[in-house]
């Protein structure tokens, strides 16, 4: 009668782990791999991301700006499907704030009311 084997781990189970790799991998962090994808212009990319924010800190700054227009403007005549995709996002922008807060980092509802190092950066731009 022939044996049967079956692996179900690698003969070896330990890495080598050299951080100085991790720092040369370029997008790899630690244990994190996080991929930005690729862009024709990636230093204008980092200096994006240096000088104005994160992409999480971009996307909150558009969300402010939406919930501002949500309240000024006429929705009267949306169909039932675009008064529902607005009523979602909505929604998560009420969640987002409800974590915020939950984490401990205030914010005014009142759009107008911005940091100085906002304002700032709203000054390069003038």
């Amino acid at each position: 009668m022939k044996s049967f084997n079956l692996a179900l781990a690698p003969q070896q189970l330990w890495q080598a782990i050299n951080p100085w790799k991790f720092y040369q991998q370029g997008s790899q962090i630690g244990f994190v791999n996080i991929d930005l994808g690729s862009t024709p212009a990636p230093e204008t990319e980092q200096a994006i991301l240096d000088e104005v924010g994160s992409y999480g800190r971009q996307i909150g700054r558009i969300g402010d700006a939406l919930e501002v227009l949500l309240k000024h403007v006429s929705l009267d005549n949306l169909s039932q499907d675009e008064q529902d995709a607005l009523s979602v996002l909505k929604g998560q922008l009420a969640e987002i704030r409800r974590i915020k807060e939950r984490q401990g980092r205030k914010q005014s509802h009142d759009h107008s009311v911005r940091r100085a190092s906002d304002l700032a950066v709203i000054g390069k731009g003038a």
